[in-house]
């Protein structure tokens, strides 16, 4: 399934959103200057590489911030950030802009904190913002549980487009993660299979549905469309 777009608007315009997408993409236009050996040493130094990490050494844990704005080819940044862009809005909308971009790096953190607890000898760095943006769709389907997300679905050779309940969309995609996870655990040194790191995804949306509430305190309630509180 491939997501075109929610059925939600953006009240506000999403400043923090727009200038995360811009920074994830001015760093990976840096990395396409590198020469294969520069990005090499780059990737293993700002990305997460568990088996390096002591977490009673707090000057270990500049990577559990700077992991979130590498990536690793066009497909991987252009995922990511088509996923930031149609979720990410409305998160910030509902947040406010300050306290989306603390929402944002904390879940980054926490899903780079969870990879590491998970995978403490993997040597293989784990990069890119699909931690953080797990915390974002935690936090989207506790606001927006009546959602929709219209979706291509391909139908032999013709796509179609269907509303999929954002709670259906997201809850499928965080099973999957946690079934990899899982799975993950009965390889022999617990490395990501696939060279995806699913205790990034779980712990970035288990961060963002368990605390994304205390973003919004404080903040005046706001009328809400119809379809934000029924899922089907």
């Amino acid at each position: 399934m491939l997501p075109i777009k929610d059925t939600i608007h953006s009240r506000s315009f999403p400043i923090v959103n727009w200038l995360l997408i811009g920074a994830n993409t001015l760093v990976f236009l840096l990395e396409l200057t590198m020469s294969p050996l520069t990005l090499e040493r780059f990737i293993f130094q700002y990305g997460l590489v568990p088996a390096t990490i002591n977490l009673f050494n707090p000057l270990t844990w500049f990577p559990f911030l700077t992991h979130m704005f590498i990536h690793s080819g066009w497909f991987h940044i252009l995922s990511n950030m088509w996923i930031l862009f149609i979720f990410g809005d409305n998160v910030e909308d509902r947040m406010g802009p300050w306290r989306y971009l603390v929402f944002y790096l904390l879940g980054g953190f926490a899903s780079a904190l969870l990879q590491s607890l998970m995978t403490t000898d993997q040597l293989v760095p784990a990069i890119g913002a699909s931690g953080a943006i797990a915390a974002v769709l935690g936090a989207y389907i506790l606001f927006y549980p009546g959602a929709r997300v219209i979706t291509i679905i391909p139908l032999f050779i013709l796509p179609w487009l269907v509303q999929v309940p954002a709670v259906i969309f997201i809850g499928i995609w965080f099973i999957s993660q946690l079934y990899s996870g899982l799975l993950s655990l009965s390889s022999a040194s617990g490395a990501s299979l696939g060279g995806v790191a699913w205790w990034a995804h779980i712990g970035g949306f288990i961060f963002g549905l368990a605390l994304a509430r205390i973003f919004t305190l404080g903040r005046p309630v706001r009328p809400q469309y119809p379809d934000e509180f029924n899922p089907w």
